[in-house]
């Protein structure tokens, strides 16, 4: 290879890296809070393993009983998807799926 490519393929290389920096610094300026992770304090993951938890499996039980009972009823009217997501996919989703202290439901939605 000659030294004019070896000098023009280190040039380009470098300017290359040169746009990292500002990349990783947009995640933040544009305020979007699915990078934004912050660890919920101490008591409120306790408050939440001690009480939270365990009423949100009781609601998911009762919910899904409920479900189940007036499901004819529920059939009937045409809102068997709305009665199912909201007594019993919410509040599992808020039992299972929310980070331990956190406020919002999802693998990657931490509080802000």
């Amino acid at each position: 290879m000659s030294m004019f490519r070896i000098i023009a393929a280190l040039l380009a290389l470098s300017m290359s890296f040169m746009g990292v920096p500002v990349l990783a610094g947009q995640s933040n300026v544009s305020g979007n809070p699915e990078y934004e992770v912050s660890a919920p304090p101490a008591y409120a993951m306790v408050a939440d393993a001690v009480i939270a938890r365990p009423l949100l499996i009781a609601g998911t039980i009762i919910g899904a009983g409920v479900f189940v009972v007036t499901l004819p009823f529920t059939a009937l009217g045409g809102g068997v998807d709305r009665a199912g997501q909201a007594l019993v996919v919410e509040p599992g989703k808020a039992a299972f799926v929310r980070c331990l202290g956190c406020t919002k439901s999802g693998y990657e939605n931490f509080d802000e």
